[in-house]
Order: C-alpha cells, then structure tokens, then sequence
C-alpha cells in the first residue's frame, strides 16, 4: 500500500469519507511520572478523537524505560487505559537517556517499538555508532532526537527574522542537520535501520534526500507545524514553542517538496501536551512542545489538500500506511476513522480531549471533522461523546 493513488484507501458513504486508522509514530503520553501533563487515558481519547487508532509512545518518562523493569511500570499503564487504541512504547537508547551508558536494549527489544532518546540528541558519535550496531544486530529502529547540544547557545526560537527583530535567542539549523549528516554515516557504517524524527529545516531533507539515493536504511517524520507555520507567523505566546522550532518560509516550502518527493516518509505530531501554567510563560520561559492530535488532519487537509498542493490519497498515506510499513505496526481491517471534509470550524483547544492546550493552530479556521473512530471494529471515539 505505497501507491499514494490507490482510491481503497478512501471509501465514501453517506456524505462521510472513511480512512483506514492512523497512526502517530510520535506522541507523548506523559506516564509514568508526569500524569499532570497527560495520561494513557486521555491521551487515547485525544488520539481516538483525532483519528488514530495506533501511536508509538516516547521514552522520556519517570522512570525511563530503561531496563525490562522500568519499561513494566509503563506498559502496566498502557494495559490499564483500556485499549482505545493500540500505545506501542519506545525504549530509550542510553540510561535514564544522558548519554552516557547504553540502556538495556537486550533486554527491552522484544517489548518495545524501537529505540530512541528522544527529547535529547546522542552528543557522542562513538556511543551512537554502539548503540546503532546493537540496534540492528537486534533487528531495531533507531529513532533519533537530533540536536547538537554545543549549538543551542541558550537558544529557544528559529534563529532568523523573528528572533532578531524581536530580541529572542535562536536555534540555529545546522544543530539539527549537523548530528543527521553524522547518523547518515554511521547508518551506512552499520546498516542500522535509522528513522530521523520531526525535521524542521531544508538542510535536512537534503541530506535524507541524498542518503535514500545512496541506499542507507532511513526515513523521516516532519510535524503539521513545520509545513504549515514559519516564523513570520510566531507570537509572544508559549503556544509557539517547540522543539525544533518552526523555521523559515524556505525552510516550510523545502519540506513541502520533501514530503511530495518521497523525501519524507510520514507525518506525526510530536504530541506533547504541559499544564497552562507551564505553556504559560511566553516563548523565553515556557516548556518546548505543543499538542496536535486532534488537529493533525484537519490542519493538513485544509492547508495542504484544499489548496491543491497534496492530494488526498497522499496526505492519508503519509499518516497511515507508511508509519506501519516502516515501523511494522499492523493495520486491523476494523481500524478506521469516518471524517465530514466538508465541516468548517475554528479549532477550539476548549474542548481537547488532551490534557494539553498549547497549539499553534487556535483560532485557526480549518476543514474537516472526524465523526468516529473504531479500533479493532469497537467505537472509540464518536461525535457525539460528551468527553
């Protein structure tokens, strides 16, 4: 199922288009040991509500997923939010993911989607180049943060016009490309499967680009932010924070035609729900991360569909089908969501089902409204819940 014009991926009835379920390769899901930000439950009924019937879960937790004992803390909480969707966790690379000593990947591989450290980048090549090998002699993804920590200089925004005209530390590009131009190679080195997460910049696609030509084993995810959103349109508000930032006008439209070529594999959202008090401190004191599954489709439908620049049956392979294939997560033939494309609204972070609030997209006038969503042939989610 890779051919974006296969018309089964689409059926329409009754008024009502009906998608296969999507899945997130990316979410934040907050348990355990931050339960105050998100839980597995609410974060399965935000996912449900948004059309997602699978989603992979990042590792940044207390107490990370480190070793078969602490991974068992987080999948006891998956087991008890009920499944309204299948929560696969990530593993981390490293201990309590510093940096500093490989985490038990052994011991976690059979348990776990793939590895990652995400929230952090790995600084050191060497150990990289360990943990890629360990990866793949055990069969694994490495699915990898990258962020050269010796770059950020204090930064907190995109480091182009908006920070400079408005007085605020930047993010330079090169510390995400710069650790994706080192895993390219150690990828080739290793043969290690290599999955780059939420590229924000033109650089980046470029050397994917170039490494798919030259044969390594990698793909990408971008987020709904990078191809929609640059930092022309940033407020002094901690809803426009994250991590990587939204970049520049050239750096949306170089992922724009990343995602039409092939470049970019998938579409996630990096969910990553904080409390309003948290999100609550502008662009220089709030957390980094922002909400988006249940404003992930309809944001791209109506920004990227309705203006003709992606069809239709391309935007639901890049949230359904390519996230499986690469990460083999299966689809359940009762896995689908029901979608009114002809909806108009102005997306409300009052009514999320997420515990988060913070998206860039408030206010935002967009097309399409999921009305249901079945996993594995039971209702999840329908329009009509009252939350």
């Amino acid at each position: 199922m890779t051919d974006f014009q296969r018309k089964d991926l689409i059926q329409k009835k009754d008024g009502l288009f009906r998608f296969p379920g999507f899945c997130d390769v990316h979410v934040h899901f907050r348990e355990p040991g931050f339960s105050y930000k998100e839980t597995m439950v609410s974060g399965s009924r935000s996912a449900a509500r948004g059309g997602y019937t699978a989603v992979c879960a990042m590792p940044n937790l207390n107490p990370v997923p480190d070793t078969p004992e602490h991974l068992s803390v987080e999948e006891e909480l998956i087991r008890k939010a009920g499944g309204l969707i299948e929560i696969y966790p990530y593993g981390s690379l490293t201990v309590e993911e510093k940096g500093e000593e490989p985490a038990d990947l052994d011991g976690m591989a059979d348990r776990v989607i793939a590895f990652s450290d995400d929230g952090r980048g790995v600084q050191s090549e060497s150990m990289m180049r360990s943990l890629m090998e360990k990866a793949h002699s055990l069969g694994k993804i490495v699915a990898a943060h990258c962020e050269d920590n010796r770059l950020l200089r204090g930064g907190y925004i995109h480091d182009g016009a908006y920070a400079a005209a408005h007085g605020h530390k930047g993010i330079c590009s090169e510390s995400e490309w710069g650790p994706i131009r080192r895993d390219i190679g150690l990828s080739r080195e290793t043969g290690c499967a290599y999955h780059v997460c939420h590229i924000s910049c033109k650089e980046s696609a470029e050397l994917i680009r170039q490494a798919k030509k030259e044969g390594v084993n990698i793909t990408c995810e971008t987020a709904p932010h990078y191809l929609l959103m640059d930092d022309s349109e940033l407020q002094e508000d901690g809803r426009f924070r994250m991590n990587p930032p939204i970049r520049s006008k050239e750096d949306r439209e170089a992922l724009i035609e990343a995602l039409l070529d092939g470049t970019i594999d998938m579409i996630a959202t990096d969910h990553a729900p904080h409390s309003a008090e948290e999100k609550s401190r502008g662009l220089a004191g709030s957390a980094f991360g922002v909400v988006g599954l249940e404003t992930a489709f309809p944001a791209l439908y109506t920004g990227l569909v309705r203006t003709g620049i992606l069809t239709l049956e391309a935007l639901i392979a890049k949230m359904a089908v390519t996230p499986r294939e690469r990460f083999g997560i299966p689809l359940d033939p009762g896995d689908w969501c029901e979608w009114d494309l002809d909806r108009e609204y102005e997306i409300d972070p009052g009514e999320f089902l997420s515990m988060g609030r913070a998206t860039p997209f408030a206010g935002r006038k967009v097309y399409g409204r999921c009305i249901r969503t079945a996993h594995r042939g039971i209702i999840s989610w329908e329009e009509t819940d009252n939350g």
